[in-house]
């Protein structure tokens, strides 16, 4: 029996250096025991909170509820970000039961009607409590958080949709689980040299290191990671191990067997749409999009539609540029989607003269860091020094301490930048630990954040130099916009702390921190060659910029499909075939044959793998437009680093959280709200 006296520690005290865990201590057979005890905690809390006999007020009721489930807190943060970032069977086996433990316990806490009484009644009398605007809106989050976990509804609806949560959550565990699976499994071993012909040298060494890693010393393995897939495709001069390799790519989730995902999404769309149904929403679209900048389905629509119009316009005309070139070599064949990165490397080699092999000796991680810390520097006076010897979650982790200008400790940051067969695809930010103000039981006032960047860049043999692709390079900008975000967050609640603001303005300060790579003193300065250490010649920096909206087309098409997908999953009642509905929309929007969604629906985790951006994947456009229209108010005072607005930046999108409605936060930094001209614009496609 689990006593407390035979629980480790080292999951709830984190008392490493400035309070980071001490990860080296924590055994996977250490979760089950915490999770049961963590739980029963929160449940204490959560019962002392509901049964108060005192008149409810904002302090024994919001604020308690601010401060309640530390540990298991604690626990959760270091249990999923092993389960994401370093898995194995024993914490697949675990996530399979706590997915749907942990859905149930929410349940019971939402349909809390003791404790729903006492958030209702502060709700109703709002207006006289004298709270501030951030006060206000934990309020609010609160009470809308209720009602959406079915507090309102009658206890037989209440106990059917907790079921429906339950079950999601094993379903959503069990989709990325499958996905990995999918991954890990396929690999395709290259013995042969023309087998590598057209591969450049940094290709050639990381499909070397996993083949190594998969016991074949002196082979190439290409495998389904990003930072070798693309690439492969991009350069491989062997047609038929392009189009072997892109199969199994596109195929993921929807091979057969036991890992096959697609009656896992039928069952899925079943339950939210009958959940949205039981909550009293048209759809589970209009459910998610309660709160959202966005509103509406038809609003998402419009947006997407008015830049697929353009996007597919835009790509057909590339796919008859790089027809030409098939021709050109003599060739018959159609353009098909494993030929599409071939021969557009191909094209933008001819067209601008540099080729992503040219470019890819200047982008060395190592300096690409730098360049992310420097931007941060240059617009947020913030600086970060790596805590050498200070152990992370995974002997590739590194840590950093992010201080302000006047010395003081503000964060802690840690990076896991390369691909491993236990950590999962993509690339994302959490945190162990979020910022906020409020005293806490363990006597502390407020909580440092503690926040982490995962990528999946392809890792070199040792000695060699981690060289990164451009789009390597947007993606380490992309996700340290959204460290930044938890950062520099200064706000007094958990609940609207950094990244907790909506999912089509979540995205914005990702996406507008993109921008900074491109700029041209950045570029300069951390561009430089891997062996002679020389900056990027001018010229090539000119081409690089110049192709900047190269291939837009084929990037945009990819994606709007997959957000018109998403929504048309969300919008409709019964879906008895997943993927019939895929390739309606796809032939009733001309999805050319020759580009495939950026992620199709068997191995769509952004929509599947949980909840996160079912009906929201949409939610890097519209960020989209808000981040050009942002990054233009810089151009507009001819200076990138600007400092009056890069305070602007900080005090109202950064540092602002969920304190304030998202419109009234982009206004407060801009002075309006952006048309989409300024992204289409960027991308290429204004008229």
């Amino acid at each position: 029996m689990t006593t407390r006296n035979t629980l480790n520690p080292a999951l709830t005290d984190w008392n490493g250096p400035d309070g980071l865990p001490r990860f080296e201590a924590v055994n996977d057979a250490d979760f089950a025991p915490s999770f049961e005890a963590a739980l029963a905690d929160h449940d204490a809390e959560i019962a002392t909170i509901a049964k108060n006999p005192d008149t409810p007020t904002f302090g024994n009721t919001i604020l308690a509820l601010e401060t309640a489930g530390d540990t298991l807190s604690r626990v959760s943060a270091l249990f999923w970000n092993r389960a994401g970032a370093h898995t194995n069977d024993v914490i697949q086996a675990l996530e399979r039961d706590i997915a749907p433990k942990m859905s149930r316990h929410y349940s019971k806490i939402g349909m809390n009607a003791a404790l729903f009484a006492r958030i209702d009644v502060l709700w109703e009398s709002r207006e006289t409590l004298g709270l501030d605007l951030e006060a206000t809106r934990v309020l609010e989050r609160h009470w809308k958080g209720f009602v959406k976990s079915g507090a309102r509804l009658a206890k037989v609806e209440q106990e059917r949709l907790a079921a429906i949560n339950e079950t999601l959550a094993s379903l959503g565990a069990k989709f990325g689980q499958n996905v990995l699976a999918d991954e890990k499994r396929w690999a395709l071993i290259v013995t042969e040299e023309d087998e590598l012909a057209g591969l450049p040298e940094f290709l050639r060494d990381a499909m070397a290191s996993a083949a190594r890693d998969r016991g074949e010393d002196g082979k190439y393995a290409v495998t389904l990671s990003r930072s070798i897939i693309e690439p492969f495709l991009t350069f491989s001069d062997h047609r038929e191990l392009r189009e072997q390799a892109f199969r199994a790519w596109t195929a993921r989730g929807a091979n057969g067997g036991d890992t096959d995902n697609r009656e896992t999404i039928r069952e899925t769309l079943a339950l939210r749409a009958e959940k949205a149904k039981l909550l009293g929403y048209e759809n589970y679209a209009a459910l998610k999009l309660d709160n959202t900048m966005a509103k509406t389905a038809e609003a998402v629509n419009g947006l997407l539609m008015q830049v697929w119009e353009k996007a597919v316009v835009r790509a057909r005309e590339e796919e008859a540029d790089l027809a030409g070139l098939v021709a050109a070599e003599g060739k018959n064949h159609p353009v098909m989607p494993w030929d599409w990165r071939h021969y557009a490397e191909k094209l933008r080699s001819q067209r601008f003269n540099f080729s992503e092999g040219e470019l890819k000796p200047y982008l060395q991680l190592e300096k690409i860091i730098d360049a992310c810390f420097d931007v941060a520097q240059r617009l947020f006076g913030i600086t970060a020094t790596e805590k050498k010897g200070v152990s992370g979650y995974h002997p590739d982790v590194r840590v950093f301490d992010i201080r302000d200008e006047s010395g003081k400790l503000v964060a802690l940051f840690l990076g896991d930048y390369f691909a491993r067969a236990s950590k999962r695809s993509g690339a994302w930010m959490s945190a162990f630990q979020s910022q906020h103000k409020l005293p806490m039981k363990n006597g502390a006032k407020g909580e440092l954040p503690i926040i982490y960047n995962v990528c999946n860049f392809a890792k070199p043999a040792a000695g060699r130099t981690a060289l990164l692709s451009l789009d390597d390079a947007r993606t380490l900008f992309h996700e340290f916009g959204h460290a930044l975000h938890g950062m520099l967050s200064n706000v007094n609640y958990p609940s609207v702390s950094g990244t907790s603001v909506s999912r089509d303005f979540v995205e914005l300060p990702s996406q507008l921190y993109e921008h900074w790579l491109t700029v041209p003193a950045i570029l300069k300065q951390y561009a430089v060659h891997e062996q002679t250490g020389e900056p990027m010649p001018q010229a090539l920096l000119d081409k690089v910029l110049a192709a900047r909206t190269f291939n837009s087309g084929f990037n945009t098409v990819e994606f709007t499909s997959s957000a018109l997908v998403d929504m048309a999953f969300h919008t409709r009642d019964a879906i008895a075939d997943p993927m019939a509905v895929q390739a309606e929309v796809l032939d009733r929007i001309g999805m050319p044959a020759s580009i495939v969604m950026r992620h199709a629906t068997p191995h769509f985790q952004h929509v599947f793998s949980g909840d996160g951006y079912s009906a929201g994947y949409y939610s890097y456009m519209w960020s989209e437009v808000l981040d050009a229209d942002a990054f233009a108010a810089f151009e507009e005072t001819g200076n990138a680093f600007d400092g009056a607005m890069a305070k602007r930046l900080k005090d109202n999108i950064y540092s602002i959280g969920g304190a304030i409605d998202p419109e009234d936060a982009y206004k407060a930094f801009r002075g309006k709200l952006p048309s989409p001209d300024a992204m289409l614009a960027k991308k290429g496609l204004a008229a």
